[in-house]
């Protein structure tokens, strides 16, 4: 006979042994953007940064950074551009119920886009695992993604501390996987919670890939 649980709360979940449940659950919230307009504006305005942003450009030659990213040279986006203030305001409420469903008591009070970059991607560019800190949720918005584009590979938190864990079978379900490949299309959102490694894999593309990232606290 099985071993019987003494807490109330226990639900057989499909697909689980009697008397098993997953515990711990990482969110990871995907959305569609539909504002082709929006996604226009975004793109001439990365472009017009990766072309005016001197000190942005000379941070990527330092740093081997493939393309062009603001990330390290200009905070202030939504004030210089109106296309990236609209962005913000779409985002909100976005944030809001990715906070909802990640159960995330924050006093009353809503998640605030504190940070915002973009990212302009070359053919073979990619950027290693890392994580987000003095932030609670991060995101990216991908405004063009060619064919061949990188995706955006998450680690399981857990991956330090699993010790002489063997492999999963090839049909584990995302929640048993120790990595996930999330594949974006032109106007994908994702968020996820800032500690949560991630890295951008290698872009087999022959065009560029845009994406603008934030943080918000």
């Amino acid at each position: 006979m099985a071993p019987q649980s003494s807490s109330p709360s226990l639900v057989p979940e499909p697909g689980l042994p009697s008397g098993m449940r997953q515990l711990f659950a990482t969110p990871f919230y995907e959305a569609q953007l539909d504002d082709g307009d929006l996604l226009a504006e975004l793109a001439h305005s990365v472009r017009m940064l990766a072309q005016d942003d001197g000190a942005g450009r000379r941070w990527c030659r330092a740093n081997g950074y493939r393309g062009y990213t603001s990330y390290a040279s200009l905070d202030d986006l939504p004030a210089r551009d109106p296309a990236f203030s609209a962005l913000v305001r779409r985002l909100r409420p976005h944030l809001l119920a990715f906070a909802a469903g990640a159960h995330m008591d924050l006093g009353g009070r809503a998640p605030k886009i504190d940070s915002l970059w973009v990212n302009l991607l070359k053919p073979g560019g990619g950027h290693s695992g890392h994580i987000h800190p003095h932030s609670i949720i991060s995101g990216t918005l991908y405004v063009e993604v060619p064919d061949g584009a990188g995706a955006l590979k998450l680690e399981d938190p857990r991956l330090p501390m699993m010790m002489a864990a063997p492999t999963r079978t090839p049909d584990a379900p995302e929640a048993a996987r120790p990595f996930v490949y999330a594949r974006p299309a032109p106007g994908t959102l994702f968020l996820w919670e800032s500690w949560l490694r991630h890295e951008v894999m290698p872009s087999s593309a022959r065009a560029d890939r845009i994406s603008i990232s934030f943080n918000a606290r």
